[in-house]
């Protein structure tokens, strides 16, 4: 019996290690700073994330006048940045992010390693991968 309540312990745990719902803060590459809070939502089989905060307040009722598709113009607090992502064991492959500061498109696979979602975007064979930390409330 205590094989068995070990067993389920450890599936469980590694199940939600992987689990990429939820509220992530993102970080600045640069200054290290935290920049905004990014919700991961799955429906239908499919993962999105839009940005829910932005912790610059003066950036708040900024637009996507960058951006190219039916994003253009749109406030960026609440813009869904990460579409259609779908799972393939491990990750979440064949969606895309978008980078509201320049509104270009890439690529997109999504990975939980030790407690943190790397998110990288790519185009080709060159790539940027970002460490999210989970919100902590």
């Amino acid at each position: 019996m205590r094989y068995i309540t070990l067993a389920a312990f450890l599936a469980s745990s590694t199940i939600h290690a992987q689990d990429i719902t939820g509220r992530w803060v993102t970080v600045d590459d640069n200054t290290g700073k935290q920049r905004s809070v990014v919700e991961i939502t799955v429906k239908n089989g499919k993962a999105s994330g839009r940005i829910v905060e932005i912790f610059d307040k003066s950036k708040a009722d900024k637009t996507c006048e960058a951006c190219t598709d039916d994003r253009k113009a749109k406030k960026i607090l609440g813009m869904d940045i990460i579409r259609d992502m779908v799972q393939d064991d491990d990750t979440w492959e064949d969606g895309t992010i978008m980078d509201p500061d320049n509104g270009k498109i890439y690529d997109c696979k999504l990975w939980v390693e030790d407690g943190e979602l790397q998110v990288r975007g790519y185009v080709a064979f060159f790539f940027r991968t970002q460490t999210w930390v989970r919100e902590v409330k």
